[in-house]
């Protein structure tokens, strides 16, 4: 075999590391890219999502059209019709005992007697093809089938004889089960097994990639023992400790991943930030016209805490929304202004980031003169104003977006970077604001996207978890309610009698829609293909104004405006000169304006669970009771429905977070599928394997502590296969 990536330490790494075309020829190697897979580890960790046994029978309830399937099945009824000179059909009906599901075959006079001679009554097999329907009964056409005897060994296979019976085959006789792998039409599960079969072969041998203290003290399998237990399966004991190995160091892998960040971290220096009693951050709270909530006072002690070291801080503060994050980081970054720092605050887009620069100078007032914004779309003068206040240290407060990390900016020194909304950034744009100068800034991740302690564990190991979840006094109510105009299309034209009776209230209303303008493409409703295009904002802010709320003044507000126009905009609903406010999902994070009462989500089945409560605390946050409708037309008790229950249901942000990450995967929930990118977690489960992430972390930091440096070949190339192949472990 030849080896690739040179980086690897240990022979192990190197051949889990060794692309699939060194192994299977670039042929097989195309067709498995299709699912993603590239090398030998990929392939390796491609695991079955099933298993079946030929001595049991698989249970047909739930196949649906469309689905390729595998299924375990007895031959209840033969049928055989003529369809012309030498041609025939045969009809064979499969049962598990409970449901049928019919298997159709087409062919010459002899296929199909030999067909019946071994597809005869009573007999089982394994049934493998795409199922159909026909006269409203499932079916499969000329499915690959292997037929069994009562002790689940092979009798009969399909007559035709290629390559995939002669897979199906080898992996029955071979194993006492069969993985049924995730596959694709071009690339079924037996050549998938195939695959692996042979790339086993090229592995005998191989070194464990674990310690074998670690190995013998958690009582696991070797790491070729784990693999042929998955890939060549016996029984599903031996499938489960196999799998419980792989886990286990895809956890520890991880977890050694953030404990050495964690340990390094001491190696670096971060100016001591201590507090003044005579500086902005004192004249600062003395203005506050309310009193910081306990859990604002715990948290704040924990950050001036860590910012009084020399070692860099790294927490995240993840807060309920209307939690108060924004007074903790203020608080934070006029300290290290009084040290003689700068404190900068990078914020993911101009909405944002003007937000947050028009809070912190209503905050100040007049202490706010060393506070400066820098965005994109900055005329050419302001810019360079903020450009010169900037480099020289004259401005100690700074604003701004992915535009504070390029185009030349020089900073003084930074004493704090503030980051907001962090998985919205790529480590290498970070890099660029912590790495200007000699000394590393503290850093605070804040997130008002509240992260189940499983996650965080997970995702946010290497930093000091802060959490708010206590709102402040004075905050009114929110109640929630899904409008289903499914069954009750009347109900829209009280949604409009409801708003207008807030407006008349002297209240304010959001009205949020999915798309900016009925030309954008439309997803279209999973849970119903035939469902009616979703609301738009342009159309629906026209519709409005012209119709049931004719006389409302009625503004629009979506990402394709300029940014002046928005900021405008917001100014004037902020104004109280906008009554309903027809949006986008751009007033998602950030906007405060106390006066509004009411939401109105169109075609809020659209969105996800994180994205609703987000948009949610946008109401409620002054003294009057808030309203929430969220409008559907989705199926009852579909999927789709049961999010939008569980929204109404709870305004806990974190009994949301965690039945979002039980209902999706990882990534989605984390922002990788925004941003373009996928999980890395392969076999873990967050939620599900909470208790051995944990037990892996404690691992972690004492092999660290043991080996601070990752001397051990093994453990260096389980954080390499973290550091060098995670984009969305950055992104977080």
């Amino acid at each position: 075999m030849v080896w690739s990536g040179q980086q690897w330490r240990t022979e192990t790494a190197r051949a889990l590391h060794t692309p699939l075309a060194d192994v299977l020829g670039d042929k097989t190697a195309k067709a498995l890219a299709a699912l993603d897979l590239q090398t030998v580890d990929d392939l390796m960790h491609h695991i079955p999502r099933s298993y079946l046994s030929g001595t049991e029978t698989t249970s047909l309830e739930g196949i649906a059209p469309g689905q390729h399937v595998a299924i375990v099945a007895q031959v209840k009824h033969l049928q055989v019709f003529d369809q012309g000179p030498d041609k025939q059909r045969l009809e064979c009906v499969l049962s598990d005992g409970r449901e049928v599901i019919k298997a159709t075959f087409f062919g010459k006079r002899s296929y199909v007697t030999n067909w019946q001679k071994q597809l005869s009554r009573g007999v089982k097999g394994i049934f493998v093809g795409k199922v159909g329907e026909f006269r409203n009964q499932l079916q499969m056409s000329h499915p690959n089938y292997v037929m069994l005897d009562d002790k689940g060994f092979i009798v009969a296979r399909a007559s035709k004889n290629n390559e995939t019976n002669k897979a199906m085959a080898r992996q029955v006789r071979r194993c006492g089960l069969v993985g049924i792998y995730p596959a694709t039409a071009g690339l079924p599960t037996w050549q998938i097994g195939d695959c692996a079969d042979i790339v086993l072969d090229t592995l005998v041998g191989l070194p464990d990639s674990l310690p074998p203290a670690v190995v013998a003290a958690e009582g696991l399998p070797s790491l070729m023992g784990a693999l042929e237990d998955i890939h060549r399966p016996m029984t599903m004991e031996r499938v489960l400790a196999g799998m419980a190995r792989l886990k286990f160091e895809e956890a520890l892998a991880l977890q050694l991943t953030m404990a050495h960040r964690r340990a390094t971290r001491g190696d670096m220096t971060a100016p001591p930030i201590m507090p003044r009693s005579d500086g902005l951050l004192a004249a600062f709270d003395d203005r506050l016209p309310f009193g910081l909530t306990d859990g604002q006072k715990a948290v704040a002690a924990e950050i001036a805490g860590d910012m009084a070291r020399s070692v860099p801080m790294q927490r995240l503060l993840q807060g309920e929304v209307g939690s108060g994050k924004t007074v903790v980081a203020l608080r934070a970054m006029l300290a290290a202004v009084d040290a003689g720092y700068q404190a900068v605050l990078l914020a993911p887009t101009e909405v944002l980031a003007a937000q947050h620069f028009a809070t912190i100078s209503a905050m100040l007032g007049d202490l706010s003169t060393r506070l400066v914004a820098l965005t994109g779309s900055q005329s050419a003068i302001s810019r360079r104003h903020a450009l010169d206040a900037i480099a020289s240290g004259e401005a100690g407060l700074i604003v701004g977006t992915h535009a504070l990390l390029y185009g030349g900016v020089q900073f003084g020194q930074i004493g704090l970077a503030v980051i907001d909304e962090q998985h919205r950034f790529g480590v290498e744009q970070r890099a660029v604001l912590t790495d200007r100068a000699g000394l590393r800034p503290h850093v605070l991740v804040m997130t008002a996207t509240p992260i189940p302690r499983s996650v965080a564990m997970t995702v946010f190991g290497d930093l000091e978890v802060s959490t708010l979840a206590e709102v402040p006094a004075g905050r009114g109510d929110v109640a929630t309610t899904v409008v289903d105009l499914a069954n009750h299309p009347s109900w829209l034209n009280r949604v409009w009698e409801r708003c207008l009776e807030e407006v008349e209230a002297g209240r304010q209303v959001f009205v949020v829609v999915p798309r900016i303008s009925a030309r954008d493409a439309d997803a279209g409703r999973p849970d119903d293909p035939s469902s009616k295009p979703s609301a738009s904002a342009v159309e629906l802010a026209a519709q409005l104004s012209a119709g049931v709320l004719a006389g409302v003044r009625v503004g629009l507000l979506h990402g394709r405006m300029r940014a002046g126009e928005k900021d405008d905009v917001m100014a004037r609903f902020a104004a109280g000169q906008i009554d309903v406010l027809v949006c986008t999902t751009v007033i998602e994070v950030g906007v405060d304006v106390p006066n509004a009462t009411m939401m109105i989500v169109m075609d809020a089945d659209r969105f996800g669970v994180s994205q609703l409560h987000q948009l949610r605390g946008r109401i409620g946050r002054g003294s009057h009771a808030g309203v929430c409708l969220l409008v559907t037309y989705t199926l009852p008790c579909s999927k789709a429905d049961q999010r939008l229950q569980a929204v109404a249901e709870t305004r806990d942000g974190f009994k949301l977070a965690e039945y979002d990450l039980a209902a999706r995967r990882e990534g989605d929930v984390l922002g990788a599928q925004q941003s373009g990118g996928r999980t890395t977690l392969r076999l873990l489960r967050v939620l599900d394997d909470a208790e051995m992430i944990g037990h892996a972390r404690v691992v972690a930091e004492q092999l660290v502590a043991d080996d601070p440096k990752c001397e051990d070949p093994r453990l260096a190339d389980l954080v390499a296969s973290i550091e060098n192949e995670s984009d969305w472990l950055e992104r977080s």
